[in-house]
């Protein structure tokens, strides 16, 4: 730790969830790592009932599955604990501001609890990569074709550049799909069970079924029926034509 200069304990912590929304989705495994401004370290790992199925296209990223949490306990009888681990501590992580401060302090608040993140720094390993190492065309025509991108920002320049990159990436990448239709679907991380080009809906049991946000697992025809204000807002709202397609029948059906 000689490089980062230690005041207090930092916690570096990751999360394995059921999906990617801070705001309704639940923790299935956390792991932190305390460092102490002497240097010494102390690390915990263990895995939590999410009291709630776990979406098969979560497997697919973490490899937990239902049974793997069965007997673990739920976050609300941990979290006096886990925060009694937190104390006084900073917290750090990739992608942490984005995602995993935002989602633990759900939790802990859905338990009565404060994180006080207004007494915690924070810092994000992502955001220092991405701030120290430009992600732009002139930087992935630096690393995938070792030249300088000369026409940055002239159309015609940039989209010869962006197709040279992605063919580059083709040959760098072998696992890559080749098909246009399968690079779609790896790009965009579409399920298998998607209703929509986009997976805002899936097919669950015969039904139609929300794959984001607070209704997440709900069928729509449930929601059309006892949330219908809220898709009134989705189809006001910038959401895909596809997905609102969905969102017009169901609100059909229910004579809305």
């Amino acid at each position: 730790m000689a490089a980062l200069e230690l005041t207090r304990p930092i916690v570096c912590f990751d999360l394995e969830t059921t999906g990617v929304d801070p705001a309704t989705d639940r923790i299935v495994q956390i792991s932190i790592l305390r460092v102490e401004p002497d240097g010494s370290r102390d690390v915990r790992t263990r895995k939590i009932n999410p009291e709630r199925p776990i979406p098969a296209e979560a497997t697919a990223v973490h490899g937990i599955r239902d049974e793997d949490v069965a007997d673990a306990p739920a976050f609300r009888r941990i979290a006096r604990a886990l925060l009694d681990l937190l104390e006084g501590a900073d917290l750090a992580g990739f992608n942490v501001a984005r995602f995993d401060i935002p989602l633990l302090d759900r939790e802990f608040r859905d338990c009565g609890l404060s994180l006080g993140l207004d007494q915690r720094r924070v810092v994000d390993a992502m955001t220092i990569f991405h701030r120290m190492e430009p992600r732009d065309l002139s930087a992935a025509t630096r690393f995938y074709l070792g030249r300088e991108h000369t026409g940055a920002h002239d159309a015609e320049a940039d989209v010869a550049a962006s197709f040279d990159v992605l063919e580059a990436q083709l040959e760098r990448y072998e696992d890559l799909p080749r098909a246009v239709d399968a690079l779609d679907a790896w790009i965009r991380r579409v399920p298998e069970n998607a209703a929509d080009p986009d997976g805002k809906f899936v097919h669950e049991d015969g039904k139609v079924v929300f794959n984001f946000g607070k209704h997440k697992g709900k069928p729509l025809t449930e929601v059309a029926a006892t949330a219908p204000d809220y898709l009134q807002w989705i189809l006001g709202s910038d959401f895909p034509d596809d997905a609102k397609r969905f969102v017009r029948e169901a609100l059909d059906d229910q004579g809305g």
